[in-house]
């Protein structure tokens, strides 16, 4: 097994708990899911915007695992070239949370429509560890 084939296996396995998260639990603040919003509270009151919110996060979920099932197929199928491309499109996917959320989450977080406060630079840094730890692999691939 080769340094990338680790990278993404440790990669999926936390984008696999998320998603048990999102389904089984979705209102939870830990593992990314929405709880951290205090609007919540509101959106469970409207059952049209709770099916609203139930849908777009089980919609998220599905869409995670197929990310998750085509990273399985790399590891086990994917040559070495294969492998370290699907890496590069990890570390892409990933970035563009910086230029689509965050601005988003911040501007809740500085709002206090968060709780608790200060959660977007926490998942700032999280994002990040991802990051780096996927570049830190694909710089041993190529060393």
């Amino acid at each position: 097994m080769n340094i990338l084939q680790v990278v993404i296996i440790v990669f999926l396995i936390l984008e696999t708990l998320n998603v048990l998260v999102l389904y089984r639990n979705p209102a939870m603040k830990e593992g990314n899911g929405i709880g951290i919003f205090k609007v919540l509270e509101d959106v469970e009151k409207d059952e049209n915007i709770y099916q609203l919110v139930k849908y777009l996060t089980t919609w998220i979920a599905n869409a995670k695992v197929i990310f998750i099932a085509l990273g399985i197929v790399v590891v086990l199928f994917g040559d070495e070239t294969v492998q370290f491309h699907a890496a590069l499109a990890f570390v892409f996917s990933i970035f563009i949370f910086y230029f689509t959320l965050y601005p988003i989450l911040t501007k809740l977080d500085s709002e206090g429509k968060i709780k608790p406060s200060g959660y977007s630079k926490t998942l700032a840094w999280t994002i990040l560890s991802f990051m780096l730890t996927f570049i830190a692999g694909i710089v041993y691939y190529l060393a």
